[in-house]
């Protein structure tokens, strides 16, 4: 397979690297396998000789060009964290050149993937426009806003659909690459990840912290603080939305368009980071964990920390619990 990976000024250097690394850690490893897959032929394009990354490396590149030969392209994120000036990035006249590239490299029927903020160039370029795609959690509910024709899907790590691959947060780069990998070999992937000590992380859902999502919109935000100092109790939505000074069905809305999720499930993932918390730092056992977060049952917490967070009670305290 021939895969072109871009590189631009302002590009996240370890996304990059992480691309290219373990690229090249599967051409390294390829021949320790009974039967080895074709090798990988990596091409760091550009769209000057040289580029400046985020961290004010140089790299140097070929000409975009080489991209209309290639069998992938893949765009690795670029380093801004602060949501509206990402925006104001991928949509001014600085990234015109690669939201074109993007376009007419999907209009060619060739793939294309990015991770992370780079999610953001796909989707202003429209090649994700009636497609299923994830992204960075903190960013997911900016991404749902600006781009209401993307089914944006967070249950997943990477997410393939109609010949372009998403995946989220900075380090889902490495996710990324092993998946470019396991399209041809789902045995040197896992020889790979085996190699860099890479597990398996098929969802965001552990590492999402419901506060930070909750400040995207005023209401969310009323809700969540609502719901935190009820934490103990019974929670009624419609109890809610009345305290709230507004519909249950506005409140409903309004946390699936902001969040991608209802208030109920929102609910059970404050509880559920509350009690991974206090799991973490303290000694109370899980009995009075759940009553501490509305559950009266202990059982009922544990299935679903192990449902929404992949991890059983133990690995958050220890082997003895």
């Amino acid at each position: 397979m021939d895969v072109a990976v871009l590189a631009y000024d302002g590009v996240f250097d370890s996304g990059l690297a992480a691309i290219l690394d373990v690229l090249d850690g599967a051409n390294a490893m390829r021949e320790e396998l009974p039967e080895p897959p074709p090798a990988w032929q990596v091409t760091t394009i550009g769209f000057r000789r040289r580029v400046r990354t985020g961290a004010g490396h140089l790299v140097r590149t070929v000409p975009v060009s080489a991209a209309a030969e290639a069998d992938l392209l893949l765009v690795p994120a670029l380093a801004e964290r602060r949501p509206d000036s990402l925006v104001e990035h991928v949509s001014g006249t600085a990234s015109a050149p690669m939201r074109r590239l993007l376009a007419t490299t999907r209009e060619n029927h060739t793939p294309v993937a990015s991770a992370c903020t780079g999610t953001f160039l796909l989707a202003e370029s429209g090649v994700l426009d009636g497609r299923r795609a994830t992204t960075s959690w903190w960013l997911a509910p900016v991404f749902r806003t600006r781009y209401p024709a993307v089914e944006v899907d967070q249950t997943r790590m990477v997410i393939t659909s109609g010949g372009v691959t998403t995946a989220g947060a900075a380090f889902g780069h490495v996710d990324l690459a092993l998946a470019v990998v396991r399209m041809s070999s789902p045995a040197l992937a896992d020889l790979v990840a085996r190699y860099l000590v890479v597990d398996e992380r098929p969802s965001q859902s552990a590492y999402t912290i419901p506060s930070a999502l909750a400040q995207s919109d005023p209401l969310v935000s009323a809700f969540e603080r609502w719901v935190r100092a009820r934490l103990d109790q019974p929670i009624s939505i419609s109890e809610a939305a009345h305290a709230l000074g507004v519909s249950e069905r506005t409140l409903q809305r309004t946390v699936q368009r902001t969040l991608g999720t209802s208030p109920v499930r929102f609910v059970q993932d404050v509880r559920v980071e509350q009690a991974s918390h206090l799991l973490r730092t303290t000694e109370l056992s899980l009995e009075s964990i759940a009553r501490k977060v509305g559950y009266e049952h202990a059982n009922t917490l544990r299935v679903l920390l192990r449902r929404l967070t992949g991890r059983t009670v133990g690995t958050f305290r220890g082997p003895d619990v």
